[in-house]
């Protein structure tokens, strides 16, 4: 069995269930597990491997539960519109992808997140074309080191019906729960450390029918696998489930059983405080995406409100078509700073604990992870640090938790998943990123040419 000893750690922010803070600390670490945590005094001096991170602010990893990796190469696509027309519009481009280019944009994607603070990403992925399967995305998953949560996601309802989609790229209901049940059975794993988890993912309740909602719920219980869709994104989505169901989508979601506690929405951006106390009663959670919902204009989700009514919310950076970006610990500010502003906020202010506390326990509690999320004695070692003498931390020494948060760290020093490094001084232990580049230029060449 290794051993790893992380020493002389500047600052600790733990995130445990007393939110200890440790100064020159230390954490012992057996095959993977957080075995000890205290201070440096306190722990085994010696392990198989010694880093000593004096300096450095260490933090859990941040957890991403909401994304969209086959994005990673659509980003500054049609700047100016607005949600609708600019999902319609991407479809053109994502009908010409297979599963080769499909893997670069997860890999794009896994990059930039590992490199902001990432350690698990929940992917929703509701296309599969040209022949791209679940095993494309966990093959190329497994290039970087994250923990990750394959979204095996679907739509019936096309354009012709009401949704966005072309033909091409919808299922019926046979394929879409076929490819899930395949996909749990193979790849998911429900245990404490494991890389690889499944979750049924409908993509939203104006792509995909209530019959196939419905069964897809059932069959995400029947399995015990998590259950993941867009939910109260846009108000247009407010006037289509009044028209369609006579209800809020909260409410419509919940006649056909798509809320529960392995259930999480992303956005909610469009929550009534009714609609808040259903999610809170069915511990249903929300993943929170500001960036995403500020660049389509989507609106402003009041997260303050949501977790006072006791809802689960945790962070997603969504995809770089609504986002242009991977970057979580950006995001995490982001979310911050547009809770201090929306409508109901008052003093005290949305705090960067706050915030650090949705990017980390909020996003394990929306996956159904207890070994992660918080750095504590039974734990997995996901962690990340930042090397408080870089230029952007300076001055906030008599805060470094807070500097994280509130000043513009846009990469993490090192980061640790399981304890093994993925991120170290800056770039990706095992990146490509010279390949990667030259593989999304010929992706963005071969565009080109079908337009002309």
């Amino acid at each position: 069995m290794s051993t790893l000893l992380f020493r002389h750690i500047d600052y600790l922010a733990t995130m445990d269930a007393q939110r200890r803070e440790i100064r020159d600390a230390a954490i012992f670490i057996r095959d993977g597990w957080i075995e000890r945590i205290g201070t440096t005094e306190d722990l085994p001096q010696a392990a198989d491997t010694v880093v000593d991170l004096r300096g450095h602010l260490v933090l859990p990893g941040l957890v991403n539960g909401h994304h969209h990796l086959f994005q990673s190469l659509d980003r500054c696509c049609h700047c100016n519109d607005g949600f609708v027309e600019l999902l319609k519009k991407l479809y053109s481009r994502w009908m010409h992808m297979g599963p080769e280019t499909v893997q670069l944009a997860v890999e794009i994607g896994l990059s930039e997140l590992a490199l902001s603070g990432c350690t698990t990403v929940a992917d929703h992925n509701y296309l599969w074309p040209n022949g791209l399967t679940p095993k494309h995305m966990m093959d190329a998953a497994d290039t970087v080191g994250l923990r990750y949560h394959l979204g095996c996601g679907f739509q019936d309802t096309g354009v012709g019906n009401g949704g966005f989609a072309p033909e091409d790229l919808v299922d019926n209901e046979t394929t879409a729960l076929g490819r899930c049940a395949a996909a749990v059975e193979d790849f998911h794993d429900p245990s404490p450390g494991s890389h690889r988890q499944v979750f049924v993912a409908p993509s939203s309740i104006r792509s995909v029918s209530p019959s196939l909602l419905k069964s897809a719920s059932q069959l995400a219980r029947s399995l015990d696998v998590g259950f993941h869709m867009h939910l109260a994104e846009t108000a247009g989505e407010l006037d289509y489930t009044r028209e369609k169901f006579g209800r809020s989508p909260v409410e419509a979601a919940d006649s056909l059983g798509c809320l529960g506690e392995k259930s999480w929405i992303a956005h909610g951006v469009h929550l009534s405080d009714s609609d808040q106390r259903l999610l809170a009663d069915t511990q249903c959670g929300v993943c929170h995406c500001p960036t995403s919902n500020m660049r389509t204009g989507a609106g402003l989700a009041r997260i303050e409100s949501y977790l006072k009514s006791g809802m689960k919310v945790g962070l997603g950076v969504d995809g770089a078509a609504a986002n242009d970006g991977s970057n979580l610990i950006a995001e995490a500010r982001t979310a911050m700073m547009l809770a201090r502003i929306a409508p109901g906020s008052s003093a005290p202010l949305f705090s960067p604990r706050g915030a650090l506390e949705v990017a980390t326990l909020g996003g394990a509690s929306l996956v159904s992870r207890k070994d992660i999320g918080a750095l504590e004695v039974g734990r997995a070692a996901d962690m990340i640090s930042i090397d408080l003498s870089r230029t952007e931390m300076l001055g906030s020494e008599q805060d470094p938790v807070a500097g994280a948060l509130l000043c513009s760290v846009n990469r993490v020093d090192n980061s640790w998943v399981h304890g093994k490094q993925v991120v170290k001084d800056q770039a990706l232990v095992d990146g490509n990123s010279p390949g990667l580049a030259r593989r999304a230029r010929e992706w963005n060449e071969t565009l080109r040419s079908m337009s002309r």
